[in-house]
């Protein structure tokens, strides 16, 4: 009952004012990162550990990032989703603080030829791969209601001392009711390069879970193939488009310019590129439930499917040559609805 008591105490989220805030961040010495919506900063709290804390800089109106946040992120205890440990609500200063993770985040040890000091090993990146899609599929599957992320990306995955990741910054999420099937939005969220189609046009389908597949697998070919999806640099440049590429290796059409020694390696880089294009098809009706993402991810990579190429524009549409065998491998679009 004690270790309960002590567990449970933990695990709620403490309110701190900004003073106290200042005092934690040492007069906000050390910076770790900043991003759209505010400044991290590096703190400790005294007999407990260190922590990262979040200056939220750019909340617009009346704060619904900060309020999305915190409510959301008080509700969710997961082993792959970062815990809100505290929030300063100090009239128009807001502030989130959450346990510091000294590897910091995902995007320092994707497989990259100028990474290969950081560079975790297949095997653990696979592992890093399958923790993240369960702790979406928790989002979407496992709250009282759906969670849409709407920003994931390896910025947003925090590794700890084990190289376990924790899904962070919730700011950008939306709940939604799992009974319904479309999530109305009015802009687009997320980073560019991440967002699924449907965002900013409908004829690609609905806004839905579906979004979140989308930035999974964008971000699987980020992690196999060690190129940053945000950015446009000229080592990207004579391939015009980088998903395209992968699809390209995996038909074998280009020589396989990613780092792999061992054959045991090449079946998961290919399992994680298979998943990665089965999650970014255009039309999000064709794109895989986070649940049958596990599935492809947990079973074995032979006998997934080649996804259909999306990026050849002679012959029929995407949908039209989803063979059989692909369609009974899809769950259809999960039933959600916007809650404001």
């Amino acid at each position: 009952i004690e270790k309960f008591l002590k567990d449970y105490r933990a695990l709620k989220s403490t309110r701190y004012s900004y003073a106290e805030i200042k005092r934690i961040t040492n007069q906000f010495e050390v910076k770790l990162g900043e991003g759209s919506f505010g400044i991290v900063f590096k703190g400790n709290i005294p007999s407990k550990f260190k922590v990262a804390v979040k200056i939220l800089t750019n909340s617009e109106g009346n704060g619904e990032e900060f309020i999305t946040e915190v409510g959301t992120m008080g509700k969710i205890h997961h082993v792959n989703i970062i815990h809100l440990m505290g929030f300063c609500a100090d009239g128009f200063r807001r502030a989130l603080v959450y346990k510091y993770f000294q590897n910091g985040s995902l995007q320092n040890f994707i497989n990259s030829p100028g990474n290969r000091q950081n560079f975790v090993g297949w095997k653990k990146l696979y592992e890093i791969a399958l923790g993240t899609a369960k702790g979406i599929d928790y989002l979407h599957q496992g709250c009282e209601q759906c969670i849409l992320h709407f920003d994931i990306k390896s910025h947003n995955i925090l590794l700890d001392d084990d190289l376990t990741p924790k899904i962070c910054d919730l700011g950008l999420a939306k709940l939604c009711s799992k009974d319904q099937s479309i999530v109305s939005m009015t802009n687009a969220r997320g980073t560019l390069g991440y967002i699924a189609p449907e965002v900013f046009s409908r004829n690609f389908g609905n806004i839905s879970h579906k979004a979140d597949v989308y930035r999974f697998g964008m971000l699987l070919l980020e992690l196999i193939g060690g190129r940053r999806i945000t950015h446009d640099t000229k080592e990207n440049a004579p391939h015009i488009y980088y998903p395209e590429w992968i699809y390209n290796i995996l038909e074998e059409k280009e020589d396989v310019r990613i780092h792999i020694e061992e054959e045991g390696d090449a079946k998961i880089a290919r399992k994680l590129g298979m998943v990665g294009l089965w999650c970014i098809q255009w039309h999000a009706v064709d794109r895989p439930s986070m649940q049958v993402v596990l599935q492809m991810l947990e079973g074995e990579g032979d006998r997934l499917p080649m996804p259909p190429n999306p990026f050849n524009s002679d012959g029929p549409s995407t949908r039209e040559r989803v063979n059989v065998q692909a369609r009974n491998l899809m769950q259809g679009l999960a039933i959600i609805q916007g809650v404001e």
